[in-house]
């Protein structure tokens, strides 16, 4: 078995060097590199802040001025036959949003960049808004009709902005299933990864991958897995209305009682991350560049704000306009970044464990999810519950893991309808993913294996989403600034797609009045 591993592991070998290219690029050239400060920025990255930036001010700061209609917007009482309402579109891409990387990321940009890190994500997050209003009010745009399930996002908006062309739009999605394909084994890593953590506390000691245990583990991961997902989106956003509130209920439970705990050290938060955005610590580098670079880095992936990989989720959505939708997922990347990295930030920066003589931070800092929980564990020395408090956090840890798992494996399914509607096609996503990457991923961890070189050819066609998505909003700013026209004007009335120069079998004159009628008899 570690053979068949290995040798795939090797096939993807010539993948890492072009990987590091483009994520790189053009850092990795010395003229670009030698610009002060901007020259610790990669394209990518630019892009996706740049794009943040561009609508902020193009649309007057909308993801400001729309917030309050965003939360009214959330509210539980609005029900539908067809497709999901819009607080199940927002709990389904929350839990997407909402991943591992909340944890290990934010973790690897402090200890990388230092707390001052941490203030540079919030500004990339406030810009960052606007880009995912623009991506989630495209996808309602041009999302279809598929019995009572609605279906879209980037794979559609993008063959339709660019002149409509099947082919577009059919690589589009080839390219994102086998992007989400080979993620699905690393967030199963990071649920193993967590029930490791539990047992460890558990038992007192080190766990290894070859006790009982963990078969017991993977079958009930993979088992979890295809009971939800081959129930379709409907059963999906069943799971995510509990899933994804408890997962966030216990991380910021867990994290407001450690505040409690150290409520002295709060002010030096917040002193930390002020001062240390534009002077970092030597501790760090103390390179101002290396700090912004994190921050904004770290914001920008995690929130995945102009990657398209939320409109998915978006397009689920029943809203009476495109818009209404744009502005409810603003809030998902003020709720990722701002409100769940940021309680992650707390936790790295007042537990200083850098500080600590008793621990070897140079070997620490490597292991990010290490480095974490020995924060936890720093910021409730003594107390006695400071083993139950790490299960609690590794418990939010898994559920973040394992819920973006199963976002993954139903993105998957609303994309792979771009190709085809066909039941059969459909069913045959679902078992590619929950019969044989789940799979692939629970064997390379029982195996010992991490298939390093399987994971960069997920993040080169990361990378190469970025670079296609982030045009694709600029070139169809148009009918972005049409539908927030005609929301403005109309008053949220029901939208039409002629009304902006379109066509949809979704947004017609017909639904509309249909709407209008239903409401007079309400």
């Amino acid at each position: 078995m570690n053979g068949i591993f290995t040798a795939v592991d090797n096939l993807f070998a010539g993948i890492v060097p072009i990987t590091d290219f483009l994520w790189d690029f053009p850092t990795n050239f010395s003229w670009y590199a030698s610009i002060p400060v901007l020259g610790q920025f990669p394209l990518s990255i630019l892009f996706l802040l740049g794009c943040g930036i561009y609508f902020t001010f193009k649309l007057g700061f909308v993801q400001i001025k729309e917030f309050n209609t965003g939360i009214k917007l959330l509210s539980p009482r609005l029900k539908t036959d067809v497709g999901t309402t819009p607080l199940q579109a927002f709990l389904i891409s929350m839990a997407g949003r909402v991943g591992a990387g909340n944890i290990v990321g934010v973790t690897g940009a402090v200890t990388l960049g230092g707390p001052g890190a941490i203030f540079w994500m919030w500004i990339s997050a406030l810009f960052g808004m606007a880009t995912g209003f623009c991506e989630a009010t495209l996808a309602q745009i041009f999302k279809e009709r598929k019995g009572n399930e609605y279906v879209g996002g980037f794979t559609f908006y993008i063959q339709k902005i660019w002149k409509n062309k099947v082919w577009v739009g059919s690589a589009m999605c080839v390219m994102y299933l086998i992007y989400n394909m080979l993620s699905i084994p690393v967030h199963t890593f990071h649920v193993f990864t967590a029930a490791s953590s539990i047992m460890n506390v558990i038992t007192g000691r080190t766990t290894s991958v070859t006790e009982p245990a963990y078969y017991v583990i993977a079958i009930l991961i993979i088992a979890c897995i295809a009971i939800i997902t081959f129930g379709g989106i409907k059963r999906v956003a069943s799971f995510s209305d509990g899933a994804v509130p408890l997962m966030a209920g216990l991380y910021i439970l867990i994290t407001l009682v450690l505040i409690l705990i150290n409520l002295d050290k709060v002010p030096g938060f917040f002193v930390a991350v002020f001062a240390g955005a534009f002077k970092p610590s030597s501790i760090f580098g103390g390179v101002f560049g290396v700090t912004l670079a994190q921050g904004l880095k770290r914001a920008l992936l995690s929130n995945e704000a102009g990657m398209g990989t939320s409109t998915q989720a978006s397009s689920t959505a029943e809203q009476n306009h495109p818009c209404e939708q744009g502005f409810v997922q603003s809030i998902g990347v003020f709720v990722d970044t701002i409100v769940i990295c940021s309680l992650t930030g707390f936790i790295v920066t007042a537990g200083a464990i850098w500080k600590n003589p008793d621990i070897d931070w140079s070997t620490l800092s490597l292991d990010k999810i290490g480095t974490f929980l020995a924060s936890v564990r720093e910021l409730v020395p003594g107390t006695g519950i400071d083993g139950a408090v790490v299960i609690i956090a590794a418990i939010a840890f898994g559920l973040f893991a394992f819920t973006t798992l199963l976002c993954d494996l139903t993105y998957a399914e609303i994309a792979a309808n771009k190709i085809s509607k066909n039941k059969e096609f459909i069913r045959f996503i679902r078992i590619l993913g929950a019969f044989v990457f789940v799979p692939l991923g629970t064997l390379t961890v029982l195996a010992g294996l991490q298939l390093d070189n399987l994971w960069y050819v997920s993040d080169m066609i990361n990378v190469i989403l970025v670079f296609i998505n982030v045009p694709t909003l600029i070139v169809g700013r148009k009918y972005v600034m049409r539908a927030y026209k005609n929301y403005k004007e109309s008053n949220g009335k029901r939208f039409v797609a002629s009304d902006i120069g379109l066509e949809s079998d979704v947004w017609t004159k017909e639904a509309a009045e249909l709407k209008e009628k239903e409401m007079q008899e309400i």
